[in-house]
């Protein structure tokens, strides 16, 4: 299949990348240039604009940072439904809210836009092993089928794009308020006096701690700062959440607060790759006074 592939993020490449081991003629673009090396050693041809990427195209994936970038991208002049061919499909694998999926599965038209969040990290799509999220009407999910065998893994149908999305963000939810809470037990044990080596024999290996939470165990225990999915994308995510649970009337404070420690933490450390850097709030600066802690409050 002729594919073009739009963001070249970390996610972007890895299904860029996967797509073209596969055998699949691939069309990479990026906002800003220069993001293909390697894509281009491979086979895939960085296009010049939106237009160029999906001319020809039987299929137009986005792998976008939000809802403003999507609809940029995917509505804007010049975007993915002004220039990808009548008959061709349209995936989106961003992180979105379901309304923007709703919105462009109306712009493309019955049996051509599949919602495609990604559950697993860009390691997990490059060995075949995420678990994607495709919601759209039949039609449409038929013609996704060789490029879903194609990337490997497991796939969860969904009957309408919307759907797709809601069901992303609240696993990612579980995930992102998993974090604080393993950065806050860590807080805790540290302040009773037990050591990091206490800490990972008593938590690593916990049923308490969840296997998706776990991957991230050791980062939180040292503060790293590397990974894939910065703080400020976890507080976007955290924030569709609380938008979309509004909707019917429902408060959700945890994910709420969740969202301004991934605010916080992007703000004191804008070289963070990871959520799991939000442990450095948790940090206990020397001489503090322990009513200046996160969380410390009477």
């Amino acid at each position: 299949m002729r594919l073009a592939v739009l963001g070249l993020g970390n996610m972007g490449r890895a299904l860029a990348a996967r797509l073209l081991g596969a055998g699949h003629d691939v069309a990479v673009w990026n906002r800003s240039p220069g993001r293909s090396a390697g894509l281009a050693a491979d086979g895939a041809r960085e296009a010049r604009s939106v237009g160029d990427a999906v001319a020809g195209a039987d299929l137009a994936i986005t792998a976008l940072a939000d809802d403003g970038a999507v609809r940029e991208v995917a509505l804007g002049a010049g975007g993915v439904a002004a220039t990808l061919g009548l008959t061709s499909l349209y995936a989106d694998c961003s992180t979105v809210s379901p309304d923007l999926s709703a919105e462009l599965a109306g712009a493309l038209g019955p049996g051509r836009f599949v919602a495609l969040p990604i559950l697993g990290a860009p390691a997990a799509v490059a060995a075949g092993q995420a678990t994607y999220l495709a919601g759209g009407d039949d039609h449409a999910l038929a013609r996704l089928d060789p490029v879903l065998a194609a990337l490997g893994g497991g796939v969860r149908r969904y009957g309408a794009a919307p759907l797709a999305s809601a069901a992303k963000l609240t696993s990612n939810l579980l995930l992102l308020a998993g974090v604080v809470a393993l950065a806050e037990a860590v807080a805790v044990g540290r302040a009773g006096g037990l050591s990091d080596g206490q800490l990972h024999e008593l938590l690593a290996g916990s049923p308490m701690v969840a296997p998706g939470l776990a991957n991230r165990f050791d980062r939180v225990l040292a503060g790293s700062r590397d990974g894939w999915w910065p703080p400020l994308l976890g507080a976007k995510d955290a924030g569709l959440a609380v938008s979309l649970a509004r909707q019917s009337g429902v408060s959700l404070p945890m994910a709420a607060a969740a969202g301004d420690q991934y605010r916080r933490t992007a703000a004191d450390l804008p070289d963070a790759a990871d959520i799991a850097a939000v442990a450095a709030l948790y940090s206990t600066p020397p001489d503090a006074d322990r009513a200046d802690l996160p969380g410390d409050r009477r």
